[in-house]
């Protein structure tokens, strides 16, 4: 009988740590580009993690609907804007100030709830064949001109075109961004279900321009080197210059905490910043890991001095555009 029980015990013993070591996540990155990141942490650390993956919109909003009822221990997010929008919430705790410290201020929450773990620059890519750089113009802004009619391409529900235009409308005003989604809708540029698709379109001749995010390009040129597209980046500064981050939250209530903050870290170790630059083509935001060489210095990119967690009124630009009849 009391070796019955002791047995008992220690498979109730056993069973808690295994779940004490497993790490749940809500990612908003998808599982081709970060699958094999998540396995390295898990071969690294020894905690398993378990992902539910979606679109970075739609988990936030199950994360601010579960509220503290949420299995989730962290959300590794596809932009800032998200994050920003549980962290105004209450929905996510600070982070070490260690981890913090890994990425420059304008890459991660000014009230650290947030940290960044990649960029991604929002790029007009061209087919070669058919548009030269010069013919390009410095700001994001000139592509209503007339003579952008019928060439363009674009993919409004797509979550990295719906940040650009609320970047646009806190840098320029809701005036301007409504003026300028006018303005290309007279151009009438072809829509595509996503950046991705926008690519493809350039590489057919379907479209002389597109605006995408600076990593589908690459993405594309692994299964077709030859594909006549290239990336422009806009004037410094400039709206269209815009460089958001995939970045990673702690939630309120997990009992994961310590597991949840080697998560985070590990995403800034040289080991993950290597792999999304090499790996992904994307920004890699900790100093001392070098930017794939086919991509200009985020200096030299530019992009507008804005709080990336301000990025939050998916709701706001949504409805701008549904106004301006682009959704």
């Amino acid at each position: 009988m009391m070796r019955k029980l002791l047995l008992t015990l220690l498979l109730s013993v056993s069973s808690t740590a295994l779940a004490a070591e497993t790490l749940t996540v809500y990612s908003g990155r998808n599982e081709k580009l970060v699958g094999p990141l998540l396995k390295k942490f898990t071969e690294k650390t020894g905690i398993e993690v378990k992902v539910r993956y979606g679109e970075t919109p739609q988990l936030a909003a199950t994360l601010l609907e579960e509220g503290d009822k949420t299995p989730a221990d962290v959300f590794f997010a596809q932009d800032a804007g998200a994050l920003g929008a549980l962290g105004n919430a209450g929905r996510l705790q600070a982070l070490p100030k260690a981890t913090l410290d890994k990425v420059d201020a304008r890459f991660r929450s000014p009230t650290g709830l947030w940290v960044g773990t990649s960029g991604r620059a929002r790029v007009v890519a061209y087919n070669t064949k058919k548009v030269k750089p010069a013919d390009l113009p410095k700001s994001i802004l000139g592509f209503t001109d007339a003579k952008w009619k019928g060439r363009l391409g674009w993919a409004p529900t797509n979550a990295s075109f719906q940040a650009f235009v609320t970047a646009l409308r806190l840098l320029k005003g809701d005036e301007a961004a409504t003026a300028w989604l006018k303005g290309i809708q007279a151009n009438e540029p072809r829509v595509y279900k996503n950046n991705a698709a926008v690519v493809e379109a350039l590489g057919r001749g379907e479209i002389d321009a597109g605006f995408v995010n600076h990593y589908y390009l690459y993405a594309a040129k692994k299964s077709n080197a030859e594909l006549p597209v290239a990336n422009y980046f806009v004037a410094a500064g400039d709206p269209g210059a815009l460089v958001n981050v995939a970045g990673v939250g702690i939630l309120q209530g997990t009992k994961q905490v310590d597991n949840a903050h080697k998560f985070a870290a590990f995403l800034l170790e040289p080991e993950a910043q290597t792999y999304f630059s090499q790996e992904t083509y994307e920004y890699p935001l900790v100093k001392g890991v070098k930017t794939a060489e086919a991509l200009p210095s985020l200096a030299k990119v530019g992009s507008p001095d804005l709080d990336l967690s301000r990025l939050d009124d998916l709701r706001g630009t949504v409805k701008l555009l549904q106004d301006t009849g682009v959704l």
